[in-house]
């Protein structure tokens, strides 16, 4: 998403929302000037993927997990760990 500074300006809330859901690129004289993007990405961009405890995380993270699968494309993957043990 693209905005003119002047538009960021006087909708500051409305792309701070938007900014939750993919980078917003604040234009300034027609050329991108600065990027909004929410914490969470910032976080990632600045400190790499960060491992939390599974207490950490919310409720819609835990329900994503729980309906993930693995592509049948990797299923092989599975007969390397079958016998595994720590």
């Amino acid at each position: 998403m693209k905005v003119t500074s002047t538009d960021f300006q006087q909708n500051v809330g409305r792309y701070q929302d938007a900014a939750m859901q993919r980078p917003v690129v604040i234009t300034k004289h027609n050329r991108p000037h600065t990027v909004l993007v929410s914490a969470a990405l910032f976080e990632v961009l600045t400190k790499g993927r960060v491992a939390r405890p599974v207490e950490d995380l919310d409720d819609e993270t835990l329900r994503a997990i729980a309906r993930s699968e693995v592509s049948p494309e990797f299923a092989h993957l599975d007969d390397l760990l079958k016998d595994w043990s720590p």
